[in-house]
Formats: structure tokens, C-alpha cells, sequence
């Protein structure tokens, strides 16, 4: 697979490179080779000008990697001890954070307990390059979607009508749209799992809600919580994408396994504002609390500012909760009159009259 971006061409594959010299090219300048072991491409590379190309995690000789260096080329290598790839060029999946039977010591779990100590210069590099990678990786995934975000708390349990109705609200998004999330627990694992089995019998989802309710929570086995979901992904497989974007700044919140796509980040004032620029054709809030509300908010400044091109709806579900036990309705509505934004701002008491106002030509 092969991105090129002005004079800048990522390769990060073996058969990209061999096909790209092969092909005639005579100088490496702007490129970006990421992840590649290089050790039996020296003749090649000693045959092409490598000056400004830009090498991430590639793998040399010693020779081979001295004479690039030499010749111009900036080598980057992996961070070491560290236990993230730092120059991703994909999502993740979810087997790939659960990639083991005890969740402790998973790539998930192993990355939350480095994230949590006091960094070092290296460790607060391999965190940045990994953001960035994953920034590189978003952007291409993302390309040529109309996404809606569906926002909500994480403490919502499986099992509960509240959960129900989020994976109704996902599996009716995922008719038009492409479904985001902020890929942890609760409401937000609802509406990935509605929308991985919208293109299912409504019946499908009806016995998968009923599966996963014998383990409503995370909070107790962790283990138990993502088995029950990949035994649903697994009779339901391959399902419909979407995307959830968690951070390890919340690592103690276990990513939902029904996201097909997972961009998880280190820094959580990033994965904030990723979440919700991603969101071109709007964002669904359902009850929650400081996490919702500061994404509310969030999205409500970033629209205050918009012009009419620009603005997205922002749909807030549940009328007492966003009116008596979390007033953020009140505030919103506030700030939103007299601007483009007001006819952009709703509050409705069901996910189906949300679906109405996100609808396309609703």
C-alpha cells in the first residue's frame, strides 16, 4: 500500500519498494519508508540517490544503514523498550490490544502501565511519533466517509434499555453513515456493536444484547467482558466498520472490541480534538457525564466560531437529563443563539428522533 502526498511518498511495504525501483526510479528524495527490513535491498539502495528520504523502523546491515546515513538519508529507528510500534501505518483491530488470554498482559494493558509512569526523553518521543502515525493512519481511513459520532458514558451497562437503545441509534446510523465513537465501554461500545451488526436480521442484534448482558461490565473481569464480545464478533463476522478512537489516558477503561477500527492514542487532549473534527455530518450526545459534557462543549466552541459551510448538528438525547441532572442544554442553547450554529443544535428524548434530524434530507 502506497500514499503519496505532494512530493512525499509513503512505502510501507517490500513489494511497494520493489516495484517503485524497479519501475526506473532513480532517487529516494521524499520518500518515507516505514517498518521495512532492508537488510538484503543494499546493491538497490546503493544504485538510487537516498539523499532527504526519511527511513522509520526500517531494519539495515550495519554497512548498509552507515552508507545511507553517509549518502543523505535520515534514519529513524524504533525506540527501544518501549511497547508500542511507534511508526504504525494502520488502525489497530481489536485482536491486536487483546492479543493475549490474560488482558493483563496485552498490548493494551502492557501500553496503559507504561503510559502511567514518569516519562522519559525517549518514552515521550516514542508516545508523539506513535500519535502521529496514528494521525497518518486516521486520515487515510477516514477519507471519503460521512461519519456521525455518537458520545456518551462509559458507566452504561449492558444489559439496560439505555444500552439498547445506543445500539439501535448505531445500527440506524450505519444505514447512511459511518458510526465514530470514543471506543471505550457503555454507550459508546453500544453503538459500535449496532452498527457492526447493522447489516444483520434485527434478530441478530436482539440475542447479541441478550448474550452480552450476562457480563454487563468491565469493572469486575475484564477478561470475561471482551469474551463475551468477540464470541459475537465471531458469529457475526465480518460485519460493518466503524470507528472508535479511546486513549490510554483512560486506560483503566478497557477499548470496546466491536469498533473494526480503533485509532488509540497516548494524549488524550488529542484523541479529544481528532474525535470530534472527524465528525462531518454530526455528533449524537447521549446522557453522560464530565466526558460528554467536555465534548459538548468542545464541538459547541468549535461551531460558535463556524460559518454555515462549516457547521455539523449536534444532537443532545435525553430532555431531563440534559435539562435537570446534567444541565448543559440550558448553556448551550445560550450560546447558540443568534449564530449559524442555532438551527444546528437540538435536543430530542429518543435516539429515533435523533435519527430524523441526522437522516439524509432530515
Amino acid at each position: 500500500m502506497k500514499r503519496t502526498r505532494g512530493r512525499v511518498v509513503d512505502v510501507i511495504t517490500l513489494d511497494e519498494f520493489d516495484r517503485r525501483l524497479a519501475s526506473g526510479v532513480r532517487s529516494l528524495a521524499g520518500w518515507r519508508v516505514t517498518g521495512l527490513d532492508l537488510r538484503s535491498r543494499g546493491p538497490a539502495l546503493a544504485s538510487v540517490v537516498v539523499e532527504q528520504s526519511l527511513f522509520l523502523n526500517c531494519t539495515f546491515t550495519p554497512a548498509v544503514e552507515e552508507a545511507v546515513r553517509r549518502r543523505g538519508a535520515v534514519v529513524v529507528p524504533r525506540v527501544p523498550h518501549v511497547p508500542l510500534d511507534t511508526f504504525r501505518s494502520a488502525l489497530y483491530s481489536p485482536r491486536e490490544l487483546y492479543d493475549t488470554i490474560d488482558y493483563a498482559d496485552s498490548l493494551d494493558a502492557r501500553t496503559y502501565a507504561w503510559s502511567r509512569g514518569e516519562p522519559s526523553q525517549d518514552d515521550a518521543l516514542a508516545q508523539a511519533l506513535h500519535d502521529h502515525s496514528i494521525d497518518t493512519a486516521l486520515e487515510t481511513w477516514v477519507e471519503g466517509r460521512s461519519i456521525v459520532g455518537v458520545m456518551g458514558g462509559h458507566e452504561l451497562h449492558r444489559g439496560s434499555a439505555a444500552y439498547a437503545d445506543a445500539a439501535h441509534l448505531g445500527r440506524l446510523l450505519a444505514a447512511s453513515f459511518t458510526v465514530a465513537t470514543g471506543g471505550g465501554p457503555g454507550a459508546m461500545e453500544a453503538a459500535n456493536l449496532g452498527a457492526f451488526l447493522s447489516a444483520a436480521p434485527s434478530s441478530g442484534l436482539d440475542s447479541a444484547l441478550a448474550a452480552l448482558g450476562a457480563v454487563p461490565t468491565f469493572e469486575r473481569d475484564i477478561e470475561a467482558w471482551a469474551d463475551a464480545a468477540f464470541e459475537v464478533i465471531d458469529a457475526h463476522s465480518p460485519g460493518v466498520e466503524s470507528l472508535g478512537i479511546p486513549t490510554w489516558h483512560y486506560g483503566h477503561e478497557p477499548p470496546n472490541p466491536f469498533a473494526t477500527a480503533i485509532a488509540k492514542y497516548v494524549r488524550n487532549a488529542t484523541r479529544e480534538a481528532i474525535l470530534l473534527e472527524v465528525c462531518n455530518a454530526g455528533i449524537v450526545f447521549l446522557p453522560g457525564a464530565g466526558g460528554t459534557v467536555q465534548e459538548i462543549f468542545q464541538d459547541a466552541c468549535e461551531n460558535y466560531y463556524a460559518d454555515e459551510s462549516s457547521l455539523a448538528p449536534m444532537v443532545l438525547v435525553g430532555v431531563t437529563h440534559w435539562t435537570s441532572s446534567v444541565p448543559a442544554w440550558p448553556l448551550l442553547s445560550a450560546l447558540a443563539a443568534g449564530r449559524a450554529m442555532e438551527g444546528h443544535v437540538h435536543l430530542v428524548d429518543t435516539v429515533d428522533e435523533a435519527m430524523e434530524l441526522l437522516k439524509p434530507g432530515g
